[in-house]
């Protein structure tokens, strides 16, 4: 029940359905968002914000087994759906492994960053995947044109080489309310 000297909150710009863990059918894509945004009858489109060194934070530095604050690989782009900042989405990669190479150039990675680390000799073999909600930091709320107080839902998914050596995590913070959070289970499981 809404408080009488509160006014409700607004209706969200945008929906956008984001599937946990991402669709199978999504992940070979150059772009996942584009690929289930487009599903949704939304227009997608997305820009690259930046590339290049960055400190790591604790929880991806702990996500690659490096020291907080130790030089990473950020590939940071803003996700828009119908004109709208729907999340910002950063891969973080470890410098010491991918720096000389071709990820650490500026634009989108072609076919997909994906592709690209497997050229580079690493198969994927697990992901970890954490979510929380939280109040969004300044810039993201400028980012994603939030209202005042509106908060953000992080999702952070560390991927391991199937020799169980952390090669890429991808922090995707979603402006909370215009995200429905889709959870899918393995092998046809259908019970919650």
């Amino acid at each position: 029940m809404q408080s009488p000297d509160r006014p409700a909150p607004a209706a969200p710009r945008i929906v956008v359905r984001r599937a946990l863990p991402t669709a199978p059918a999504d992940r070979g894509t150059a772009s996942p968002f584009v690929a289930e945004v487009g599903r949704q009858n939304l227009e997608p489109s997305r820009r690259m914000l930046y590339v290049g060194p960055e400190p790591a934070g604790d929880r991806v530095a702990a996500a690659l087994r490096v020291d907080a604050g130790d030089p990473v690989l950020a590939r940071r782009k803003l996700l828009i759906a119908n004109e709208v900042p729907a999340r910002i989405a950063t891969s973080y990669l470890r410098a010491d492994l991918f720096q000389a190479t071709r990820l650490a150039e500026p634009g989108f990675v072609q076919p997909s960053l994906q592709a690209a680390i497997a050229e580079l000799g690493y198969r994927f073999g697990r992901a970890v995947e954490t979510l929380i909600a939280r109040a969004a930091t300044p810039t993201e709320a400028a980012t994603l044109e939030l209202g005042a107080g509106e908060w953000v839902v992080e999702v952070l998914r560390a991927s391991y080489s199937d020799q169980d050596q952390p090669i890429h995590v991808l922090e995707t913070v979603c402006a909370g309310s215009r995200h429905v959070f889709e959870i899918t289970q393995p092998a046809g499981a259908d019970e919650f």
